[in-house]
């Protein structure tokens, strides 16, 4: 048995390049081969959030804190509540993040495919992000 305790691994800035608004990444397990699976804990600010992206192998999002939104490609915006477990297939073009006025955090899993975890899109739009 390996036991990892939280917060032994330093929280980090999401890059500008990748995120709108001030968030902030806990990293909670790492990719321990030979899976390819790793989680963090992710805290959107009010009006934060991720750019558009995809991940080869999908991802997974438990929310556990706040209110949050997120869009599956062409799709409307919909909203995520603590508990909620929310599912994008490999390849799926998606955001999420916080709403415009309340904090909202979830821990996110995904695994990697040859080195890759997630592609990184263009930010999300004012006006798709307030639709």
């Amino acid at each position: 048995m390996k036991i990892q305790r939280a917060g032994s691994r330093p929280s980090t800035s999401g890059p500008a390049e990748w995120f709108t608004g001030r968030v902030r990444i806990d990293p909670l397990f790492p990719t321990e081969p030979p899976s390819a699976m790793a989680g963090n804990l992710v805290t959107f600010e009010p009006g934060a959030r991720t750019a558009w992206h995809t991940h080869p192998l999908g991802q997974m999002l438990v929310v556990t804190a706040g209110l949050g939104w997120a869009q599956r490609g062409d799709g409307p915006v919909e909203e995520i509540r603590p508990g909620d477990v929310v599912r994008f297939e490999p390849g799926e073009r998606h955001w999420h993040g916080a709403t415009a006025t309340t904090g909202m955090s979830h821990i996110a899993i995904q695994e990697a495919q040859d080195g890759t975890a997630v592609t990184w899109m263009e930010q999300v739009s004012e006006g798709d992000y307030k639709a």
